[in-house]
């Protein structure tokens, strides 16, 4: 299970074909399914004619039934309410869990310090990745960073540039997506183009397969962007607004680049005065790419949340006690 359709396909792909030469049938299953076909694909599972599902939320929903589900995988999850990925558990009889994520956040740290979970640590990169030079820039300077960015897209480098909103609200004085893309065709040309979470889903396949192709030269986005996107030419990731961003979202945000051999940088713009939270966040994407370290932070910045309920941070109101043991 994983948290987008993007990252869901690119998941099935990979393993569609090495299933097959084994003789096991895969199938995908998302929101993006109607009709005959999800039913086609209910029906394989219900009977155990698919062994493996691949998909999205869809794969909790009330009426999809495995024959006999016995291990459920949860990629990027983080990005899951602890509630569906009980869901997901709960489709068959002791379910065994694997759960990844490249930071995990504090209520799943949490849970190891307790011995709910088992940890396995993977502390090197993939080969062929190079390392992401991060910087912070306060948004005054936004206008250098723009014709940067020009000179390097002349270059044939591709960019990132995250903006927290898809629209301008009123309520939040942030500069959106739409805008932003608009300004930076203005400057660039036409090699700008824009994906979020409310386009629909052959609109948004259509974007990413330009901008992995080369013919979109600047990536204007949302969060959608955060896991699952693979495009080794991008080399450049801004994020807007940085500070408004969780550790776990800007250390996957920045994971978008640094997929080939070029030198890849990430500028962190924010908005001073920052915080001090805020700023110990920044610090620490500076200072370090180990997502480990990374989620210790949060957890030390946000807390647990509740490691007997469904809260994934803040503190627990209760105090533990472990008692000594006899003559001490």
């Amino acid at each position: 299970m994983a948290p987008t359709e993007i990252l869901a396909r690119q998941h099935f792909e990979t393993l569609a074909g090495s299933l097959a030469a084994e003789d096991i049938k895969a199938v995908l299953l998302t929101g993006r399914d109607k009709g005959a076909l999800r039913e086609e694909k209910l029906t394989d599972l219900a009977s155990g004619a698919a062994q493996i599902a691949v998909g999205t939320h869809a794969l909790f929903q009330n009426d999809v039934i495995f024959q006999s589900l016995r291990l459920a995988v949860v990629d990027e999850q983080h990005r899951f309410g602890v509630a569906e990925r009980q869901r997901l558990q709960a489709k068959g009889e002791a379910v065994h869990l694997l759960a990844m994520s490249a930071t995990p956040i504090p209520r799943t740290l949490e849970l190891t310090l307790y011995g709910d979970l088992d940890v396995s640590r993977i502390d090197e990169k993939p080969p062929g990745r190079s390392p992401v030079v991060t910087r912070a820039v306060p948004m005054n300077r936004v206008n250098e960073v723009e014709t940067r960015l020009r000179q390097v897209v002349r270059d044939g480098a591709q960019a990132f540039w995250i903006c927290p909103l898809v629209s301008d609200s009123e309520l939040v004085d942030l500069k959106a997506a739409e805008t932003r893309a608009t300004e930076l065709r203005a400057l660039i040309g036409e090699g700008v183009g824009l994906v979020h979470g409310k386009m629909p889903g052959p609109e948004k396949d259509a974007v990413m397969a330009d901008f992995a192709d080369g013919k979109i030269r600047i990536l204007v986005a949302t969060t959608v962007v955060e896991v699952g996107v693979n495009v080794p030419n991008a080399t450049i990731m801004v994020i807007e607004q940085a500070e408004r961003f969780g550790l776990a979202q800007l250390h996957q945000l920045r994971g978008r680049v640094g997929r080939g051999l070029r030198e890849s940088a990430c500028i962190l713009l924010y908005d001073p005065p920052l915080s001090e939270t805020a700023q110990r966040r920044l610090d620490i994407l500076r200072r370090t790419d180990d997502g480990f370290l990374i989620a210790e932070t949060d957890l030390e910045l946000r807390g647990g949340g509740d490691s007997l309920g469904l809260r994934q941070s803040g503190f627990p109101a209760y105090v533990l006690q472990i008692p000594s043991p006899i003559g001490i």
